[in-house]
């Protein structure tokens, strides 16, 4: 396993992520023996949520991480605020709620500190300073590491910079955005932005949602055992009224087979291969329902895909790449 700077931390390229660990149903022992696989496998970066499974996604993670006997300082564990968790009251980015959504999630991971901390959206609602304030005495408390944000507008991520520099506030140094060969959103603007500030990218749905692994047919029901055939699951699998599994999209995935086949890669290592090719990106998060899925997605790690392949893979999926015009960035 390679590793690469994450802002001041240094973490696998292929980290694991606990959002599937609890909204499929998976069983504990399951969730837990995956956690450990990823460990047995190199991984050091783990990425969940205080919202996901109403915090149950920390607590597994949290035991995991402890019965696993691993020293703290061998891995790294990023949370997210922003989202209500569960019944408990409030949500937002407000001073108030971080410092109690931070110590709730610290309490459920059974930590003393994180590695890193992201506003899992932006809040309109709250004054830009109140939350880069908070996130400040976050960091200055010990409690957290390194602060970031996931999914932020790239002008909100210019501005924040912009407030951290000249208020001598900790500067955020991560950003998580969704990035893969069918959504790559974030070459248009966010990468550009994140490089020049400083921050770097541990991206998100590298597989978009299982599709670029190769397992969806066109025309054929969903396997029994994916993501797409569980109700708990597949809405995720609808972006801005694209469906990424609509037979026509399929289609032009099953032309990325040939391609791994003739680099000697499964389809879910040619996806993970392409988004790491980005120097913008740290890390590329992948979810696992078996411990058996985790080392194939591993083996990723340090494959370079010659610029031929790269031109290929672009007209195999010409028509159904998802993305935006250029915006031009604000003077900093």
């Amino acid at each position: 396993m390679q590793t690469r700077p994450l802002g001041p931390l240094t973490v696998s390229e292929i980290a694991f992520g606990t959002w599937l660990t609890t909204a499929g149903g998976i069983e504990r022992d399951t969730a837990i023996a995956c956690i450990h696989s990823a460990l047995g496998q190199g991984i050091s970066l783990f990425d969940t949520a205080n919202q996901y499974g109403a915090g149950e996604a920390e607590r597994v993670l949290g035991e995991a991480l402890r019965i696993s006997g691993i020293p703290r300082d061998q891995y790294f564990v990023v949370t997210k605020v922003f989202n209500q968790v569960g019944d408990e009251p409030g949500m937002g980015l407000s001073a108030a709620q971080i410092a109690y959504q931070l110590d709730r999630s610290l309490q459920r991971l059974g930590l003393d500190y994180l590695d890193g901390y992201l506003c899992h959206r932006y809040d309109p609602d709250v004054p830009l300073e109140e939350t880069l304030t908070a996130l400040d005495r976050a960091v200055r408390s010990g409690k957290v590491r390194a602060i970031g944000v996931s999914e932020w507008p790239v002008e909100q991520i210019v501005r924040a910079a912009q407030l951290t520099a000249a208020s001598g506030l900790t500067p955020l140094t991560i950003s998580q955005p969704q990035y893969s060969l069918l959504w790559r959103k974030p070459e248009t603007a966010l990468f550009a932005a994140t490089a020049s500030l400083g921050l770097a990218n541990m991206v998100y749905a590298p597989l978009a949602q299982g599709v670029l692994t190769g397992k969806y047919t066109p025309g054929q029901p969903p396997p029994a055992d994916s993501r797409a055939a569980s109700s708990a699951m597949n809405g995720y699998m609808e972006t801005k009224g694209r469906r990424f599994r609509s037979d026509d999209l399929l289609a032009a995935v099953a032309n990325l087979r040939p391609i791994a086949d003739a680099l000697g890669l499964s389809m879910s290592q040619l996806a993970l291969a392409w988004v790491l090719r980005r120097s913008e990106v740290s890390s590329a998060i992948v979810g696992a329902s078996r411990p058996s899925q985790i080392a194939p997605s591993v083996a990723a790690s340090g494959i370079t895909i010659p610029a031929e392949i790269l031109t290929q893979i672009d007209t195999a999926l010409e028509g159904f790449v998802l993305s935006q015009g250029r915006v031009a960035l604000p003077d900093l």
